[in-house]
């Protein structure tokens, strides 16, 4: 019986994706882990491997497809012992309805936003499964609802082990899908544009990576109920301990310094610190109860061409400042080549955005769900101080915290910001 193959869901935030590059060929023989196409999704090119194994019989979506929807069928795969007369005994699904990339479009930008929420219910309440082509057909022919079965795959995949050590089930109770939030009206395209005068501007449509961005932000800022606490920091101390730190570095195989560390890797070691020291604000806020971390995942905000994501660092409250260096050069340089795995962009404890190098001096970011707070931090200033009387120069550094109010209010916001002050001011304290 052919198998169809179906656009995989690479995240729990993936929609669609766009099909840059298939792999295999139609003919060509594959085995469970052989990779068939390269997918591009809002924030990396990831690569498809086959869970099944057969020939790619026939192709249906092309290469440069854009905005394939999720577990659109992409391709057929005929089974060992199966020849191609197999395709005329069962219906071949037509290919969904796809945009092709134009030859006059722009390159896409090489990453993705890095705001995310839950994947979005369907009509009928349900969220999506994420399961194996393979563990879809068995699942069916065993009467097996996929909704009821852990997935022990990759990110919580259904593998066809789950299948076999399942038993078939009634559907559970469905829930009612929560309705989404009112969206003002707004001008549609031709009503703006008559604003402007014909021929004084050209469209350029929007990728995929800008869609998307657009779409998170106004979920974040019409669900979330943001709550915002600004406060300076004097960070000459910090400047002084980077350099003394920088200063000390051995050499590595290469003869480079084994770390050069900047002032925001300091900034994440303070924030994952001050998690620890404020635990009721390292919190994600459910509609069923408030998660509770016990660790500090810190994101950080990387500009990319096109819009921004946001890598994890896990445990950094643990970890040495000289290895959060070093690991966020490494992400930051692998989400430029859209070479993150999904499980080092999404969840975290909080998130950092820093515009200081911009020369900004003060703003104010959106929150990235799941987190409950993001921390916006400016360029360090020299600015003029009264210490005991007397007008001094210090390095001020404005910080401004954005919170969920749902979770985190204003006092813990107060009490969480004055932690990461206090480290910031007295680094000393991070290193032991």
């Amino acid at each position: 019986m052919p198998i169809n193959i179906l656009m995989p869901a690479l995240s729990p935030t993936m929609e669609t994706g766009n099909l840059a590059k298939w792999v295999k060929k139609e003919g060509d023989t594959v085995k469970p882990g052989d990779v068939l196409a390269e997918i591009e999704t809002d924030k990396a090119t990831m690569e498809v491997e086959a869970v099944d194994e057969g020939t790619l019989a026939k192709i249906l979506v092309a290469e440069g497809a854009q905005d394939v929807p999720v577990n659109a069928p992409i391709a057929v795969l005929l089974e060992d012992g199966e020849d191609r007369s197999a395709l005329s005994d069962a219906p071949i699904p037509a290919p969904p309805p796809i945009k092709q990339e134009s030859a006059k479009a722009e390159p896409a930008p090489s990453e993705g936003p890095s705001i995310q929420t839950a994947p979005e219910p369907a009509a009928t309440g349900k969220s999506r499964v994420f399961a194996s082509p393979l563990a879809r057909r068995l699942a069916k022919d065993k009467g097996i609802d996929l909704s009821l079965v852990k997935g022990s795959g990759p990110h919580g995949r259904v593998v066809k082990s789950d299948i076999e050590a399942a038993k078939p089930g009634t559907a559970p109770v469905a829930s009612v899908a929560s309705p989404p939030p009112p969206v003002a009206p707004g001008m549609n395209d031709d009503q703006t544009m008559k604003l402007f005068e014909e021929g004084s501007f050209e469209v350029i449509p929007h990728d995929n990576i800008r869609k998307i961005i657009a779409k998170r932000l106004i979920q974040a800022k019409q669900t979330i109920p943001h709550f915002y606490l600004t406060l300076d920091t004097e960070i000459d101390g910090l400047l002084a301990l980077r350099k003394e730190m920088n200063a000390a570095a051995p050499s590595g195989e290469d003869g480079n310094p084994a770390w050069k560390i900047s002032v925001n890797d300091l900034i994440i070691k303070a924030l994952a610190l001050a998690l620890q020291r404020v635990p009721d604000a390292n919190v994600t806020w459910t509609e069923s109860g408030m998660l509770k971390h016990k660790q500090s995942d810190i994101g950080v905000a990387v500009s990319i061409p096109g819009g921004l994501i946001t890598p994890v660092v896990r445990h950094a409250d643990t970890k040495r400042i000289s290895a959060i260096s070093n690991e966020m050069k490494d992400l930051a340089a692998r989400a430029r080549n859209r070479k993150l795995a999904p499980h080092e962009y999404q969840g975290g404890s909080t998130a950092i955005s820093n515009l200081g190098m911009f020369g900004i001096k003060d703003f104010a970011a959106v929150i990235n769900p799941p987190h409950a707070t993001i921390l916006a931090v400016g360029a360090g200033v020299p600015t003029p101080v009264v210490r005991d009387g007397e007008v001094k120069i210090a390095t001020i550094m404005t910080v401004t915290l954005s919170t969920d109010h749902r979770a985190v209010d204003g006092a813990l916001g107060a009490q969480f910001l004055g932690a990461f002050k206090s480290l910031i001011e007295k680094p000393a304290g991070m290193l032991v």
